[in-house]
């Protein structure tokens, strides 16, 4: 009898000095929504098979911590899976992690002869990624810092935009382009990513342009609206234009507002017309429009114009060559006048002879 109790006695001694349970990370943090797996090893007495294989969660029960088996908690059905075997792996995962997944977990196995329950635990601890973009409105041209923060010792963040992997550092000189959501995560073979944080970068117009309700040729008389169009943040809130005058570099303003509105185009509105785009970070001119007539209607333009000089000089000729002739013929009557020496020449006798017939005439 002595014999079969001390036989007893060493192998009760031999099963607690040879039966195990080692957690490789006894504290794991993992990502709300991600999987996390509970890496874990057994030992039990040579020779011994194991029957059962049961992982726990301990709660505070009216007051008194117990170890509940996670096959009876509903919220861990299809979501924990063990991944050990029935020899030294009792690896467990978790998947789609929520907060109150938190907590201590244990394990324990079962053998023909006895069984173990871990002295130690797992404790989880359940984290968010918190994402910020600083500043979050800026300017183009400015610095902007992206920072990922959760409360686990995570590697590997990466950056999304607007759902996109981002090839970008963490800091970089903000360009329009880089407006958007922004979201980090870890990677793995699934990512959790955070919530989105929005980045807005201000910028002054680009590619202005303008757009001309009739395209083509004008004719006289009809209607045209000019609408000026930029790609701007925040968007552009004040428009004017402006007509390109003989001079090259010169231009006279002609309206402002988006649209330009020509109710009766005349030849004095033909030529070119640009719209300059403005908001609170700065402005853009558009590239330059022309505004062209009907050829019919030039050409008859020109040919009025054309028509009207030519009478205009012929009168002025006219005038002058009248001028000219009157002043030359007065010019010759007076020339005339005080240099003619022409007289008739007259005899003495005959003189004498007139003299007689006219004394005669008298007498009678």
């Amino acid at each position: 009898m002595i014999a079969v109790l001390v036989l007893l006695i060493l192998r009760a001694g031999a099963v607690s000095t040879n039966t195990s349970v080692t957690f490789a990370n006894p504290n794991p943090c993992a990502l709300k929504g991600s999987s996390v797996v509970f890496r874990c090893s057994y030992n039990y007495t040579y020779r011994e098979n194991v029957i059962q294989t049961t992982w726990y969660k301990g709660q505070l029960i009216d007051g008194i911590w117990k170890r509940v088996e996670l096959s009876h908690l509903p919220t861990y059905q299809n979501r924990s899976e063990y991944l050990g075997d029935r020899q030294h792996d009792c690896s467990l995962a978790i998947h789609d992690v929520q907060d109150n997944d938190t907590g201590y977990y244990y394990f324990r196995f079962d053998t023909e002869r006895v069984g173990w329950r871990s002295r130690n635990s797992v404790h989880l601890s359940v984290t968010a990624l918190s994402a910020r973009v600083y500043p979050d409105v800026v300017k183009a041209g400015e610095n902007v810092t992206l920072d990922c923060r959760t409360s686990c010792l995570l590697h590997s963040t990466v950056w999304y935009k607007d759902g996109r992997p981002l090839a970008k550092p963490v800091e970089f000189r903000a360009q329009a382009k880089d407006s958007g959501n922004y979201s980090c995560g870890v990677k793995g073979p699934t990512v959790t990513l955070s919530d989105p944080v929005a980045l807005d970068v201000q910028y002054l117009p680009l590619n202005t342009s303008v757009e001309v309700s009739i395209p083509g040729i004008l004719t006289e008389g009809s209607s045209v609206n000019l609408t000026c169009s930029s790609d701007a943040n925040p968007a552009a809130d004040n428009y004017t234009w402006y007509q390109r005058t003989a001079s090259p570099s010169s231009l006279l303003q002609v309206g402002s507002g988006r649209v330009l509105s020509l109710p009766s185009v005349e030849a004095s509105h033909a030529g070119f017309y640009l719209c300059r785009a403005s908001n609170t970070v700065g402005e853009d001119n558009s590239t330059e429009v022309l505004l062209t007539f009907d050829k019919t209607d030039v050409d008859r333009f020109i040919l009025l114009v054309g028509i009207g000089i030519k009478v205009f000089f012929l009168l002025v000729i006219s005038l002058v060559i009248i001028w000219a002739w009157r002043t030359r013929r007065c010019n010759s009557a007076v020339d005339e006048e005080e240099n003619s020496h022409n007289y008739d020449y007259i005899s003495p006798a005959l003189m004498d002879e007139k003299n007689m017939v006219t004394q005669k005439e008298m007498s009678v």
